[in-house]
């Protein structure tokens, strides 16, 4: 879509690279022609070093944030599409990123995702809104996608421009190269939960303001 490919210019056709620094759901905007668009273009570059960064996690888009942001205030690219594969989630799942799961914990929809996925539950993952209505293959392959776009590691995500070309389906190679990593076999424990910052979609701890996740 449209958006995906502005995201991809951002990065690969513009010196330097612009990170967008706030894709979220909410800011992908439908046109007259209900073609997406991402809004708030290059916020992250406009964010001095001296700013909070908590209070940008708190304020603006807490449940999309890579873990290595939360942790070390530092935008990359990589940061861009570990959002964007939020976003992919979201839409295969109908699930918010972070969604409560039992009183002490918030569980983000990566992690809620992943086991899924290793065992081909993909059933269980679409959304239920869809009434089966769907590819099973579109599903998984963009699942696919959305968890390898957040993976925990940043070297080991896409770029956006693998990422297109994924969603185009323009290389098979590359799609079956994606389900045999590592993260996606039944019996590995890569990228699984663990301990990770708070404002990271994984599995965190609920604070008293119930500002949980990223």
């Amino acid at each position: 879509t449209s958006w995906v490919l502005s995201c991809r210019y951002l990065h690969h056709h513009e010196t330097p690279p612009i990170i967008h620094g706030s894709i979220k759901s909410t800011n992908v905007l439908l046109d007259s022609d209900f073609q997406a668009h991402v809004g708030d273009f290059g916020l992250m570059k406009l964010i001095s070093d001296e700013i909070d960064h908590d209070k940008i996690i708190g304020e603006n888009q807490r449940g999309y944030h890579a873990p290595e942001y939360v942790m070390f205030g530092k935008p990359t690219t990589g940061c861009d599409v570990y959002s964007f594969g939020i976003i992919l989630l979201e839409l295969t799942s109908g699930r918010k990123p972070v969604e409560k799961s039992g009183s002490q914990k918030m569980l983000g929809v990566r992690n809620w995702m992943l086991p899924l996925a290793k065992e081909g539950r993909y059933d269980e993952i679409a959304d239920s809104k869809l009434n089966d209505k769907y590819s099973e293959s579109e599903l998984k392959r963009v699942v696919l996608i959305g968890l390898a776009c957040t993976h925990r590691e940043p070297d080991k995500r896409p770029t956006m421009l693998e990422v297109v070309s994924l969603l185009k389906g323009e290389s098979k190679e590359m799609l079956l190269r994606l389900e045999k990593e590592e993260l996606f076999r039944p019996d590995s424990m890569a990228s699984s939960v663990g301990t990770t910052p708070e404002g990271s979609t994984d599995c965190i701890l609920k604070n008293d303001e119930g500002l949980a996740g990223a």
